[in-house]
């Protein structure tokens, strides 16, 4: 994952597949810690690289997921909004 959030600035197809895997339901059940998912790593991998194809890939990874894990998710980034989150990695 780590990876391909490094090639994602210069690689649309790391892009893609980053959000393919934000929306595996394993990713998204494997906790890194505490309330952060593998899957929300590759949504923030996606925001950190702060390219227009990369982020409209996080808003659509991050509008797959459930209200609640939405709402985490914003609180997690310290954001109110996803398109007011700029996570540095």
């Amino acid at each position: 994952m780590f990876e391909l959030v490094d090639r994602a600035s210069a690689d649309d197809d790391a892009v893609r597949r980053l959000e393919q895997l934000s929306r595996l339901t394993t990713l998204r059940e494997d906790r890194a810690f505490h309330l952060v998912s593998l899957a929300w790593a590759a949504i923030i991998g996606l925001l950190a690289t702060e390219t227009a194809h990369a982020r409209a890939s996080a808003y659509a990874a991050f509008e797959a997921l459930s209200r609640s894990e939405q709402a985490d998710f914003l609180a997690y980034v310290q954001a109110d909004r996803i398109e007011d989150a700029h996570p540095r990695i």
